[in-house]
């Protein structure tokens, strides 16, 4: 298992668009992705997990993976947050 912090820098937050971008890559793994903010865990594979965080600017978040492909995971999620501004 592996985790990082992030701390959404978008003035829009984590909005629909780039979630919509996160989930996609999330369910390219095999491992189990989960976003964690502000006490609340959700399944990073779920567009209405992620939205329902309402993660805006400034929001301290957690990504852990867990699986066989954990850290291809975190980088590739790392990647699309860097890809989307969000970070």
């Amino acid at each position: 298992m592996v985790s990082k912090e992030f701390t959404i820098t978008a003035d829009s937050g984590l909005h629909a668009r780039p979630a919509t971008m996160l989930v996609q890559k999330a369910s390219e793994f095999d491992s189990k992705l989960t976003l964690k903010y502000d006490g609340k865990e959700v399944n990073l594979k779920s567009i209405m997990g992620v939205m329902s965080l309402g993660a805006g600017k400034g929001a301290k978040i957690e990504i852990v993976a867990d699986g066989g492909d954990a850290q291809a995971a975190l980088d590739g999620v790392e990647g699309t947050l860097k890809s989307e501004s969000l970070v």
